[in-house]
């Protein structure tokens, strides 16, 4: 993919990510000043299953989440930069079965820096991570880019920028860095591949990795 160069197009990019970053989530999401601590609880707590009966569940269905399981338990403590392909894939797979919520955190320019504007964002993340009700959970912090810039820089981008987001929930909230999984996907997972420069393809997708079932 084409990097956009020279000073017209640097001067074109530059408004493109500014009205982007102005932009939320989009049709019936929260925008990032919005979001709170409750919707991303509410979004991240697993559903209780409804229960027909004792035999409804597949027979192969425990045996994958064992391998679910394992295969999660080898990513615990890796640098983000060391997952292959094919295990980006399998975690893809993974976390679109599980409870998740997509967070746009705003970085500064060309960097894993989180902005001053998305502090109450990762803020809100961080109290939801802590809190009693998703005790014993792992999490997913998938990173996301737009697709301004070549397949090669927005993957490393993505990567640098969902470790930023663990740092500080390390660091600020006391979260146990092997309950905390990061992944990147640079431009290739896009939330809106018709506007492929959308500051909704900006992202951090958080999910629950937990097998557990909510009690209520």
């Amino acid at each position: 993919m084409a990097i956009i160069s020279g000073r017209q197009g640097r001067t074109a990019f530059m408004a493109l990510l500014t009205a982007g970053l102005l932009t939320g989530f989009g049709p019936g999401s929260a925008s990032a000043a919005e979001v709170t601590e409750g919707q991303i609880l509410q979004a991240l707590t697993p559903k209780k299953p409804l229960t027909r009966s004792l035999s409804a569940a597949p027979p192969t269905q425990p045996a994958a989440s064992a391998a679910d399981s394992r295969f999660i338990d080898t990513l615990r403590n890796r640098n983000t930069r060391s997952l292959s392909s094919s295990e980006r894939e399998q975690i893809a797979v993974i976390a679109d079965t599980r409870p998740s919520i997509d967070l746009e955190i705003n970085f500064e320019y060309n960097s894993a820096t989180i902005a001053a504007r998305a502090r109450p964002s990762v803020e809100a993340l961080g109290r939801a991570l802590t809190n009693p009700d998703l005790k014993g959970s792992t999490f997913l912090l998938a990173g996301h880019t737009d697709a301004a810039g070549s397949d090669a820089y927005n993957q490393t981008l993505s990567e640098r920028r969902a470790e930023a987001v663990k740092q500080y929930l390390v660091e600020k909230f006391g979260i146990a860095a092997n309950d905390l999984v990061t992944v990147g996907y640079g431009e290739s997972r896009l939330k809106r591949p018709d506007a492929p420069l959308d500051a909704a393809n900006r992202r951090v997708q958080v999910v629950n990795l937990a097998n557990q079932t909510a009690a209520k």
